[in-house]
């Protein structure tokens, strides 16, 4: 299997969307129960749940932007096993002019987790790695977990944590038993401050705890949000005006297609009172260092 190597030339693309779902794996596997993707798809109103990692790279290849991608690790929690990580990693190969892949372990697995940590990152090249605490169940905080932690630090490699509300699971009865604290930031406050050399991306508006998450990425320099999962119409205001004045070195433009397009987010976001300078840092520039493309 070919190594993910970088091909994605950053002079000639308007932006980089940090935040794609890849749900379906070239042997038809879905990445979640079917009750949850049901219940997602209707919470988002998306029209194509899961398309296929080669129409993922055409749709951003035609909107002249790159995108992480990924998929989530949640085996323990589910009782479901993920969609190919080691397929999604190969295809963002063949399609390394816009596609940059993330990988996905499960932090119940112990030790196997960090296993395949190594393995994704140093013989596959994931960039990063994605973490979703309600969907897998665990509290990111709980040092039963900071080997892993510290094994993404060596590494350098960044790590996207979901926060806030959840779209996996709303509507159904005990939220198909996800529980939504596992994803309040104020948790991965304590990560970031006991792994300075890790860079932690909080995934969306953290809605209800927007406040935490605007304090956390202003007193930690390792600590980034993306704006994914929202249309920008519904951000909360303290997000706005934290992302244009002391936040806007440290937000990240993120759709989370397919359950929201680009060109729904994108129309939403023209709609900001944001200034000018401050929208090019947060649609490519700021993602650009941030995964060390240079340019």
């Amino acid at each position: 299997m070919a190594r993910y190597e970088l091909g994605i030339d950053v002079s000639t693309i308007d932006a980089i969307d940090m935040h794609v779902h890849i749900e379906i794996d070239g042997h038809g596997h879905c990445s979640l129960p079917d009750a949850l993707n049901e219940a997602s798809a209707k919470y988002f109103k998306a029209e194509d749940r899961s398309p296929s990692l080669e129409k993922v790279a055409e749709t951003y290849r035609e909107l002249n932007m790159a995108a992480v991608i990924f998929t989530v690790d949640a085996r323990t929690q589910l009782k479901h096993e993920p969609n190919s990580i080691e397929d999604l990693i190969a295809g963002a190969a063949e399609h390394n002019d816009v596609l940059i892949p993330f990988g996905s372990v499960d932090p119940r697995t112990g030790e196997d987790a960090i296993a395949r940590a190594k393995h994704q990152a140093l013989e596959l090249g994931a960039r990063g790695f994605k973490f979703h605490p309600s969907l897998q169940g665990f509290d990111p905080s709980s040092e039963e977990f900071y080997p892993l932690w510290e094994t993404l630090q060596e590494l350098g490699l960044p790590a996207i944590f979901h926060t806030g509300q959840n779209g996996m699971g709303a509507g159904l009865p005990g939220g198909y038993g996800i529980k939504l604290g596992y994803s309040n930031p104020i948790l991965l406050d304590a990560v970031a401050a006991d792994f300075p050399g890790l860079t932690v991306i909080m995934a969306h508006p953290s809605v209800p705890w927007q406040d935490e998450a605007n304090s956390i990425a202003t007193h930690k320099s390792n600590v980034f949000i993306d704006l994914s999962g929202w249309s920008p119409k519904y951000f909360p205001e303290s997000l706005v005006k934290a992302s244009n004045s002391m936040l806007q070195d440290k937000v990240l433009f993120g759709t989370d297609y397919p359950l929201i397009t680009p060109a729904k987010w994108l129309g939403a976001f023209a709609d900001l009172p944001l200034k000018d300078e401050v929208r090019p840092k947060i649609l490519k520039d700021n993602a650009v260092k941030l995964l060390g493309l240079g340019g």
